[in-house]
């Protein structure tokens, strides 16, 4: 509220400007009994302007500075079947309603830029509570609270006048990395950062119970190889050659010295409008959910209100189920084709050193090791998930008479597939000769899977139904490039071969992610990738996978007249209208037009760069790593999904990106702005995949909802530690902050 008087000299006359109440009003001449009749209203009203209903929380959050605007409020309670948060955004005059709390006694609070988290005020629904905001003593104090991208925004890589790398004879950066971009993006997209975040409190400080070090350097060392992920790290962290830990070791003393981040800007416009809902699943940080599921992507107003699954990879063996309705979680294993031969676990490593955490013991263990879910028109799970044991029965191998073992056969998968029937409450499970990785759904009911391997597969469902037959229900086609141009499967060359303008050439593929294409029935796939990162288009043909062919289409990578530098992919998704949406590892939203290709789409030049202008870019927002002036910001995009149909009321076909380092995800509007929509609390928001519900398309904001999962696999480094619960995650945006 702003109440301003000015005396024009006059005593009974004054102009008076006045935004009181969520209006604005002007008058001039007016009485000066009238006059200040109307400040007291002004005056005494505030309170009064926000609004509540019996099952909301309002009031007005103030500081030393008065009005805080843009600042979180947040409400928790361990009185219902799990604990359940649920935060909102302050609005421009410091006002909140935190809208539809189940009934219970609530610790409220206010944290935000510039702030400390204020004192825990108990409150109930249909309570009007003012808060007082802190603000911070200082910088180091206010900077506890931002997203791990700024505090990672200091780590400093080699400048671009290093790259390409000489190797172990020159700088110590390997030959493999030509530009620094391709550097980067194996600090964020292919990196640590795919697993956890990075710049959080527990990996800007070196623990204290891993023993006494010489330098940081040797603590770095030490502490790569610690718990069942050690083996991984020293992975991760090999691939910047020898000196690599030397880049950690200098960002961790230059923080220990006092060296501060950049400072987040508050949330602004949609992003004060959000209102997001958290309920805790899983066990004590032994899980984490990779993915989770609550409706039809192609339909999202199937399973209304219902359940929602989530997929525990390498932690666990079973799923967890939440009942957002009545708070209830529950746990689902998916079962094996044959008991007495189970799949083994999935997770073997062992520690090279005790976690500073857990010690020597194996936190993740599973045999069945859930991935990725769909669900279908009938509310049916289908889960990517070990049924059996890793070697392929007969009829994937060579010399099957199976039409797609006779165009590439397979030897091994180590990941299947189940089915979830939440009507008759049993689980079936289903055998795969291809591994499988994320699903995707398309039109007519066939299921398509990326497989980390050199073939894309699917699942017809139909056909299973009708046969009993899980060989003739599936296919699975490598990627042939239409090399000579005839339109035809014809002779190829391997992947590391050179191209023959007369044959054609097999390529690696990608299989990283999936999506059909609702607008023509073909299926694009993306490569996870440094630089330059390929999406790839599959055009099955009328006898897959003897008749389909494959193109590849390249991020355009040092190209001498790009408006800024672009690499890497990860995730892919598609809109209503055929448009491919992809997460770049430069820090750019990008979506792929094949409609704009001007250059023919096949033959020997069309093997990566030759349609630059079917691409376009949309930088996000966050901090470059330091020294970093062109593309490279601190965040990555760990999976792309596309809100098709509006449910998370921001408009149809919206891209998301799910930031792995910002504590969010972030909705790339039509023209082009982005929105973030950001989780305060608790800290450590790491997605890796998202839908988007319907649940009454008459109920406006309040029937629709984004929905995701705190997917990091290291759930300790969530803020509050060891014990932490993974979480489910529901945003909903609202038409405006005090909107109920």
């Amino acid at each position: 509220m702003r109440c301003v008087y000015l005396d024009a000299g006059l005593k009974e006359y004054f102009v008076m400007t006045m935004t009181c109440c969520g209006g604005r009003f002007a008058t001039t001449g007016l009485a000066l009994v009238a006059g200040l009749a109307i400040v007291a209203a002004c005056m005494t009203g505030q309170q009064g302007a926000v609004a509540i209903d019996s099952d909301d929380i309002g009031g007005v959050v103030t500081s030393e500075n008065g009005p805080e605007a843009a600042v979180w409020v947040i409400a928790e309670t361990d009185e219902l079947p799990t604990d359940f948060i649920r935060s909102v955004v302050t609005d421009d005059q410091g006002r909140y309603v935190l809208p539809d709390l189940p009934e219970a006694n609530y610790s409220v609070w206010v944290r935000g830029y510039g702030l400390v988290d204020s004192p825990k005020v108990q409150a109930s629904p249909g309570t009007h509570l003012d808060l007082t905001g802190v603000v911070a003593p200082d910088e180091h104090a206010a900077a506890q609270y931002y997203p791990a991208m700024y505090w990672y925004a200091l780590l400093e890589p080699p400048p671009p006048s290093e790259f390409p790398g000489t190797g172990l004879s020159g700088n110590g950066i390997p030959e493999s990395y030509q530009t620094q971009g391709h550097f980067l993006s194996d600090l964020t997209l292919n990196g640590c950062v795919v697993c956890h975040q990075m710049g959080t409190k527990p990996t800007r400080d070196m623990p204290q119970n891993m023993g006494t070090f010489d330098s940081t350097l040797a603590a770095w060392q030490r502490r790569v190889q610690s718990g069942q992920s050690g083996g991984t790290m020293g992975f991760f962290l090999s691939r910047f050659g020898p000196n690599g830990l030397s880049f950690f070791a200098d960002w961790t003393d230059r923080m220990a010295a006092g060296e501060l981040p950049p400072v987040p800007p508050r949330p602004s416009g949609i992003e004060q409008n959000v209102v997001v809902s958290l309920w805790g699943w899983g066990r004590n940080g032994h899980q984490f959910v990779h993915d989770e599921i609550t409706t039809d992507k192609r339909d999202p107003t199937v399973n209304p209100y219902g359940p929602v699954y989530g997929a525990t990879e390498y932690s666990s063996t079973n799923m967890v189920v939440l009942d957002p309705v009545t708070h209830v979680t529950t746990e689902l294993t998916p079962p094996f084709l044959d008991p007495s031969n189970p799949p083994p676990v999935s997770w073997t490593q062992k520690s090279l050193q005790p976690s500073p955490v857990w010690g020597e013991e194996p936190v993740f263990h599973s045999t069945t090791n859930p991935h990725s879910l769909m669900m279908d028109g009938q509310e049916r799970i289908w889960v990517t998930s070990a049924t059996r044991p890793a070697p392929n029965p007969d009829y994937c191998k060579e010399g099957s008479s199976h039409l797609s073992a006779q165009v590439f056969p397979i030897a091994a998968a180590g990941r299947h597939l189940s089915m979830y029937d939440p009507a008759t409450e049993v689980f079936t499970p289903l055998d795969t000769c291809f591994n499988t990785h994320h699903v995707m759904f398309d039109q007519d009911d066939r299921l398509w899977f990326s497989t980390l391997g050199q073939v894309i597969g699917w699942f017809d469902t139909r056909v299973w139904e009708a046969t009993g037959d899980m060989a003739q229900a599936q296919g699975w086609t490598p990627f042939i490039l239409d090399i000579n141009g005839n339109g035809e499967v014809d002779e190829y060359v391997g992947p590391d071969d050179p191209v023959d303008p007369n044959k054609d050439k097999r390529v690696r593929g990608g299989t990283y992610g999936v999506i059909p294409n609702p607008a023509d029935g073909s299926i694009w796939t993306v490569a996870s990738e440094g630089a330059p990162g390929a999406i790839y288009r599959l055009e099955l043909g009328s006898n897959p996978p003897a008749t389909t062919l494959a193109e590849i289409y390249q991020v355009p990578y040092m190209q001498p007249d790009s408006e800024f530098e672009t690499w890497g992919t990860r995730g892919i998704d598609i809109d209503r209208n055929g448009l491919i949406w992809a997460g770049l590892g430069s820090g750019h939203m990008a979506s792929f037009d094949r409609r704009k290709c001007t250059g023919p789409l096949n033959g020997p030049t069309a093997t990566g760069q030759h349609c630059p202008e079917g691409w376009t870019f949309y930088k996000q927002p966050g901090p470059n790593f330091k020294g970093v002036t062109g593309s490279g910001i601190t965040d990555s995009n760990y999976y792309t999904y596309v809100d098709q149909f509006g449910a998370g009321n921001m408009g149809p076909n919206i891209p998301i990106g799910l930031g792995n380092n910002s504590d969010s995800v972030k909705a790339t509007l039509p023209d082009g702005t982005t929105v973030s929509l950001r989780i305060p609390y608790p800290m450590g928001f790491h997605p890796k995949g998202m839908d988007a519900r319907i649940d009454d398309p008459e109920a406006g904001w309040k029937g629709r909802g984004l929905w995701s999962a705190y997917a990091g696999q290291v759930m300790w480094h969530i803020e509050g530690g060891k014990g932490q619960v993974n979480r489910a995650v529901q945003w909903q945006v609202r038409p405006d902050p005090l909107a109920k």
